[in-house]
């Protein structure tokens, strides 16, 4: 058992992967020879591997290499957990922070819920309460306010240094932030809020974070307008292109709006969705036109892009994004927002934001599930369930689903128009994470890609094929209906690293795709089946 303590002392690696222990695949996926080989790290980062719990990197930071480097870490450190529990500079989430660092009850209740811990065969440095009790500990000892906020903490023995800290770091990178340990926690203690709240202190106070969610995420967003890198023109030029592609495929005429003063939805996508499923923006202009809905996107910068990889780790970055969206929408004069096919952006626009935001850049808001629901059950659009004839499941987003209770549209839609729908198990408010949400599924640096693979996304991967157990045949054709981004792209790195394509026919795809597919209006399929 991996204690507390441990964590403050130098060694090589505290805790290592066991593949025999891990929660068993179904066939073809069973044996232990079916799994990919370990991808190999530098000399580098092999070095810093003793800023590790488990081998693996995720932001590799190397370690001071002097005494006064060292200190200047750790003192800069504490000075941030300082800031965390001041109402001055962490007002957004002081509340919640503080209820969970001083309720848990240390019943263990949350640990089963934990796809990561179970994944591994209870692996203690995958225990949701392992992280948190290590932070609160560090809190307890070095933080003056957190002195008098955690007074009946016992067991002050962890100590502040460079192996402390960044193994900290590391350790913040192993959890995907779904929640489902809140969701079991009967004291409503939220370790993802914590560990969110870890990965701040060192993005806002240390300068320090995946260059995927930093770098080249909300910077890149804020300076050219996309964290896809799709400047203004570029994306009007791609979406213009899309729109040919429409017109080559079904004949429709669509010609999708921008920046329309006065239209009732300004749509907003993850732009990752433009470049790498383009087949869903194309299936939202093709809905919006035959519904008759006054629509229209924007070519401001973060306008056209409703990622904000700042609710992952910075609470300015996520400002700066957040503000920029909803100017744009104000700019036109639009009715509400419509967020496309992304959980996180949905948390991200419709609930974070709210934090933040004045009443004076208070806009409406709403989810695509919601939308499309109410198109698809009006009548507005000729439907065909029949064309939707294969088996189709489910997957329900963290940030969506469980967060903020949108369960029931999605269902009602696919109900309608797909006759083999089957739900996972469990399902709704219960079902497991992609494996790649906080940030994960746009992360690949060192050897991070395969513990997101063999770790994090394993109870998904699970979960998808017994789904599908009564047909597991590869010319069987079946759908993953995944109305995300950062899942879709967690799938298809996943199925491509298990090979879940060729062994088991399963596509996986967003929800406006089904819809599309099941109009009469088209004289062929609309969806694919191909993969990415």
């Amino acid at each position: 058992m991996i204690r507390i303590e441990d964590i403050a002392r130098p060694a090589e690696r505290l805790t290592e992967i066991v593949t025999e222990r891990m929660v068993p695949l179904p066939p073809p996926y069973n044996g232990i020879d079916a799994l990919p080989p370990r991808k190999r790290l530098s000399d580098k980062a092999r070095a810093n591997c003793d800023c590790s719990l488990d081998g693996f990197l995720a932001v590799g930071v190397t370690r001071p290499k002097t005494e006064e480097e060292e200190q200047q870490l750790v003192e800069r450190f504490i000075a941030g957990l300082d800031r965390l529990l001041s109402p001055e500079d962490n007002w957004t989430f002081l509340q919640q922070l503080t209820l969970s660092l001083d309720h848990c009850a240390r019943c263990q209740t949350c640990v089963e819920s934990c796809p990561i811990y179970t994944a591994t065969g209870h692996d203690e440095v995958y225990r949701p309460t392992f992280r948190s009790e290590l932070f609160r500990r560090i809190v307890k000892k070095y933080a003056k306010r957190g002195g008098k906020l955690l007074a009946k903490l016992k067991g002050e023995d962890i100590e502040v240094n460079a192996t402390t800290i960044l193994r900290l770091l590391e350790s913040s990178y192993r959890c995907t932030l779904c929640r489902r340990c809140t969701q079991a926690c009967p004291m409503g203690v939220d370790n993802a809020l914590l560990t969110r709240e870890i990965r701040k202190v060192f993005s806002m106070e240390l300068g320090i974070a995946p260059k995927e969610l930093h770098e080249n995420g909300s910077v890149m967003q804020l300076r050219v307008g996309s964290s896809t890198g799709l400047k203004p023109r570029v994306v009007k030029d791609t979406i213009e292109f899309l729109d040919e592609e429409i017109r080559e495929q079904t004949g429709l005429n669509i010609h999708t709006p921008w920046d329309k003063q006065g239209a009732d939805v300004l749509l907003i996508h993850n732009a990752g969705e433009i470049n790498g499923w383009p087949e869903n923006p194309m299936a939202f202009a093709i809905i919006l036109e035959e519904a008759g809905i006054s629509w229209t996107m924007s070519s401001d910068l973060a306008g056209y892009d409703s990622v904000n990889y700042g609710l992952w780790y910075d609470d300015a970055q996520f400002a700066r994004v957040a503000v920029r969206q909803v100017q744009a929408a104000k700019k036109l004069g639009v009715k509400k927002i419509v967020l496309g096919e992304c959980g996180h952006a949905h948390k991200a626009s419709m609930v974070t934001a709210d934090r933040l935001l004045s009443k004076e850049l208070d806009i409406p808001r709403e989810s695509s599930m919601t939308f499309l629901r109410d198109i698809v059950l009006s009548g507005r659009l000729k439907l065909d369930p029949a064309r939707n004839a294969f088996p189709v499941t489910l997957h329900d987003p963290c940030n969506m689903v469980r967060m903020m209770g949108i369960v029931k549209p999605q269902r009602d839609i696919l109900k309608a128009i797909c006759p083999q729908f089957r739900e996972m198990a469990p399902h709704g408010v219960e079902n497991y994470c992609c494996g790649g949400g906080s940030g994960f599924a746009i992360m690949s640096s060192f050897n991070f890609e395969d513990w997101r693979f063999l770790v994090a996304g394993r109870t998904k991967l699970k979960q998808i094929l017994e789904a599908f157990a009564d047909c597991p045949e590869p010319d069987t054709k079946k759908y993953v209906c995944a109305p995300c981004s950062n899942c879709k792209g967690q799938f298809r790195d996943l199925f491509n690293y298990y090979g879940v394509w060729k062994k088991s026919g399963i596509l996986y795809g967003g929800l406006a795709e089904l819809i599309v597919n099941a109009m009469t209006d088209l004289q062929t399929p609309y969806i694919k089946w191909e993969f990415h």
